[in-house]
């Protein structure tokens, strides 16, 4: 019988670099095989004119719906500015025990807050909010641990701040979650 995989579906352009970097980290953090398709579907369906962005979850809704029994969790990796109703702005959103999230690096870039461009940076906030996006579909809640990966952020300087482990208590927890 096959291992269970997490599946990596991006949209838009990644760097293709970014994205071995991105599958790597997963597989090694979680220890899981990690697998990764392009999706080319469009987008427009998701897309609120009034806000400008993109409805979350609807994205998580749609992804779930394509989700198979061979992925045991499915993120979708978008550039697109993302939203749910009661919030302004959100980095990612998961299905908390679910199957399913979606991560976004339209706010992680220096450029949205007048800074100049860090591409490092992008990639370091991006592998933080995917881990921290898993944690909640595997069963994990917000951490009051400042450097864990599982601590909200409301802004990306929260981000910045915690580092893209999970602290002692959340790896347990995790660990125990995920053998179940």
């Amino acid at each position: 019988m096959k291992k269970k995989k997490i599946l990596l579906v991006s949209h838009g352009q990644f760097r293709k670099e970014f994205l071995e970097k991105i599958i790597k980290d997963v597989q090694l953090n979680f220890n899981v095989p990690v697998h990764h398709v392009v999706d080319r579907t469009d987008m427009s369906p998701f897309f609120d004119a009034s806000r400008r962005q993109y409805d979350a979850n609807k994205l998580l809704k749609s992804l779930d719906s394509v989700s198979t029994a061979a992925n045991i969790k499915t993120i979708g990796l978008y550039r697109v500015d993302l939203f749910i109703p009661i919030l302004t702005f959100i980095f990612g959103q998961a299905i908390f025990k679910g199957k399913t999230g979606v991560v976004s690096t339209y706010r992680l870039r220096n450029e949205q807050y007048g800074m100049i461009g860090n591409e490092d940076l992008i990639y370091e906030r991006f592998r933080k909010v995917v881990f921290h996006e898993l944690g909640h579909s595997y069963g994990l809640i917000h951490c009051h641990i400042p450097v864990c990966v599982m601590r909200s952020s409301t802004y990306v300087e929260d981000i910045d701040q915690k580092k893209h482990l999970f602290c002692p208590k959340c790896k347990e927890e995790l660990d125990n979650l995920m053998a179940k």
